[in-house]
């Protein structure tokens, strides 16, 4: 047989190898599952057939999800309830693993019990829990109806299993229902899961192998090469995990990799469309996961994106495109200019750190025309000496001004706090809310989360370990039915005081009128509100789905003659 013959062998094998890529219930479905898109259009160009399925879009999932959340906020009371949505899928996602584990009724139920105690500090009743039981008992029912079907549609030789905080009970349960149905099938798992609560160095990775024999390979990181070194049997057999270390460091070159392939997504389901402009984070903030995912900062080229998104919006027809990228600093003003110099006319939300050059009302405006949607900052507090221990290297001062030069422009702000942070004190917290009472009418949304600890996997990890003891918060029979253990660190705030700060946060915010929208009506409110404050104001998202107003709009834009120039001289960082 020709070396040709043998290479083209090959391909076909290839193509009767079927791979299915699925992302789990529960993941809030804003945008199509990026990921294991970027790997199909990847896996693809390597003469593989691969299929993408997301659950999180199906009704029956949907509907469980809602009456879970429903039973519960009936249950807890008014002023324990905090960033509901947020802290309710702890105690959901809890209470999913343990039902998978647990050996001991009691023991079971009095868990889900703690669930709710320990992320709301409030007792619900007996009826309560059996309720929310009852629900995660269908909700696996219909699981393993959906998923055995779709295992016998596609006949996949490889199952990848794309896993995050929410999505990690239900992946498990897959894994394991294809492993006893279907002993054939390879099993993978990777996903941002694995550089967060199961980091790889970490005591609940290690316990999470032992509790999953029947994934064959874990692949942390980036996985594009990884996964299809694995198809081609490059990576040893002994070897279960994986990461880029495995491969000697070979990122991926995100300037030659093609578009995500979205086309197995019915695209209505979804208020925005997604895209990337580039992997990873030039910072180190000592909270943050992300540069441990990534690895090193890498970027496209502005005339690459833009092709992009012409490329995307002619084969999709989106107008709205979530940009997922870490930050876009690095490359938003360049990206600006090229949208004003192309025909391509769409809007572009995307994450942005508070700098010099977001606080110039001059950008603001320009990124505005050049169809900047929303910006996502990561602001976490509103004291120095907060955010210096966190090594954000920004201030308050810089905060507000960045808010107040984007809001000008009519651009949404989204802004993300942390409260809870290792020594932080109730001066502390009170700056945080009075710097929002201070912007309310500039703020779009506010959104505050506790801070969260882990072993390992966080820049600042090793460090706060030394500094404060870190603790399990659940004991070693429960932590049996969760497989992840949660840490906590033995300092001020302790965690209830930082669930009861959180609970004070949401009602300041509620009192100012300043939303946390989750719902779509929820969206459509706070757009109302939005245009109501700022004449530059953006389109609802229900106008831009709808098609009710015309993509252009964003090049009329014109800065208003009364707005002064906000110059922020404090900033560390300039891009």
């Amino acid at each position: 047989m020709s070396k040709g013959n043998s290479k083209n062998l090959q391909k076909d094998d290839r193509q009767k190898e079927k791979i299915l890529l699925v992302l789990l219930p529960f993941w809030t479905p804003l945008i199509p599952p990026l990921g294991i898109s970027c790997l199909k259009s990847f896996v693809q160009n390597h003469g593989y057939n691969v299929k993408t399925v997301d659950l999180n879009v199906e009704m029956p999932f949907r509907n469980i999800y809602g009456k879970y959340y429903d039973r519960l906020k009936e249950h807890i009371p008014q002023n324990k309830r905090g960033n509901f949505y947020n802290t309710g899928l702890d105690v959901l996602q809890g209470h999913m693993m343990a039902y998978l584990n647990f050996e001991d009724e009691m023991e079971y139920l009095e868990l889900l019990h703690l669930l709710i105690r320990n992320n709301f500090y409030a007792d619900v009743g007996e009826s309560c829990v059996l309720e929310l039981d009852e629900l995660i008992q269908t909700f696996y029912k219909e699981l393993e109806k959906y998923f055995l079907r779709l295992l016998k549609d596609e006949e996949p030789a490889v199952l990848g299993l794309s896993v995050y905080r929410g999505t990690l009970p239900a992946s498990i349960f897959a894994a394991r229902l294809t492993r006893e149905k279907y002993s054939h099938i390879k099993i993978v798992m990777g996903g941002a899961i694995f550089s967060q609560g199961l980091e790889l160095s970490s005591p609940n990775f290690r316990f999470f192998l032992e509790k999953t024999p029947y994934i064959d390979k874990v692949i942390a990181g980036e996985g594009e090469n990884l996964f299809v070194k694995f198809l081609h049997h490059e990576l040893p057999e002994s070897l279960n995990v994986c990461s880029i270390g495995s491969i000697n460091g070979e990122f991926l070159d995100i300037s030659s990799a093609d578009i995500p392939d979205f086309s197995d997504f019915d695209l209505q389901h979804y208020p925005y469309n997604a895209a990337y402009t580039s992997r990873s984070c030039p910072f180190q903030c000592t909270f943050c996961a992300e540069t441990v995912y990534w690895g090193k900062f890498r970027k496209k080229s502005c005339q690459q994106i833009i092709a992009e998104l012409r490329e995307l919006k002619e084969k999709y027809g989106s107008q709205l495109f979530l940009m997922c990228d870490s930050l876009l600093n690095p490359i938003i003003a360049d990206l600006a200019g090229e949208f004003l110099k192309s025909d391509l006319l769409v809007y572009w939300d995307g994450y942005l750190r508070v700098d010099k050059n977001v606080s110039s009302i001059e950008n603001s405006f320009l990124w505005r025309r050049a169809g900047f949607y929303r910006a996502r900052l990561g602001v976490e507090s509103g004291s120095q000496r907060i955010l210096d221990a966190m090594d954000k290297k920004i201030t308050p001062s810089s905060i507000s001004s960045s808010i107040f030069s984007l809001a000008r422009a009519g651009i949404k702000t989204t802004t993300y706090w942390i409260v809870g942070y290792p020594g932080e004190t109730e001066e502390d917290f009170r700056q945080t809310l009075n710097l929002i009472e201070e912007l309310k009418d500039y703020i779009y949304e506010a959104e505050c989360n506790p801070y969260r600890y882990f072993l390992t996997g966080q820049v600042a990890s090793t460090g706060l370990a030394e500094k404060n003891k870190a603790v399990p918060l659940y004991q070693e029979n429960t932590r049996k039915m969760l497989i992840t253990q949660t840490w906590i660190l033995d300092c001020f705030p302790s965690r209830k005081e930082t669930y009861e700060r959180i609970n004070r946060f949401e009602e300041h915010c509620k009192k100012l009128g300043i939303p946390n929208p989750y719902s779509l009506s929820d969206i459509y409110k706070a757009d109302q509100r939005w245009s109501e404050l700022h004449d530059n104001a953006v389109p609802s998202l229900m106008d831009i789905r709808n098609r009710n107003v015309s993509v252009d709009e964003c090049r009329k834009v014109q800065k208003s003659s009364f707005v002064k120039a906000v110059v922020n001289d404090e900033g560390d960082f300039e891009f």
